[in-house]
């Protein structure tokens, strides 16, 4: 099992800056590639970003890139989403997920955290 738990979320205006931390427990985390999620109210959960095990490789959402960053700290347990210039439509419940095998969808992904809400105001 591995446990995850994210923090950072919270109300900020649009073009402002949050960094979200997802602290694991249990199990290697360097065992696992992490991915971030989201999911805005009446919608479905979407892929935000990937970090492969020793976080040499990422991926993000095509809308996204240039404005989020995705990084590691295996030493610390971590993952982090760094996200800049936020829009109101990055308003979204933001989940670290956990996988042995990368993948971009909810399925591929095998522990969640319980996820921080981000509002961003216009």
């Amino acid at each position: 099992q591995v446990q995850l738990v994210e923090s950072g979320g919270g109300l900020v205006q649009a073009g402002g800056s949050l960094r979200l931390s997802c602290a694991a427990s249990g199990r290697t985390f360097s065992d696992y590639a992490m991915g971030w999620f989201r999911q805005a109210p009446g919608k479905e959960r979407e892929f935000v970003a990937q970090i492969s095990w020793r976080g040499t490789r990422t991926y993000y959402a095509d809308s996204l890139k240039g404005r989020f960053t995705i990084s590691r700290d295996n030493a610390k347990n971590t993952v982090y989403l760094q996200m800049n210039s936020l829009k109101s439509e990055d308003t979204a419940v933001y989940y670290c997920a956990a996988t042995r095998v990368p993948g971009l969808r909810t399925t591929d992904y095998d522990y969640w955290g319980k996820g921080t809400q981000v509002t961003v105001s216009s």
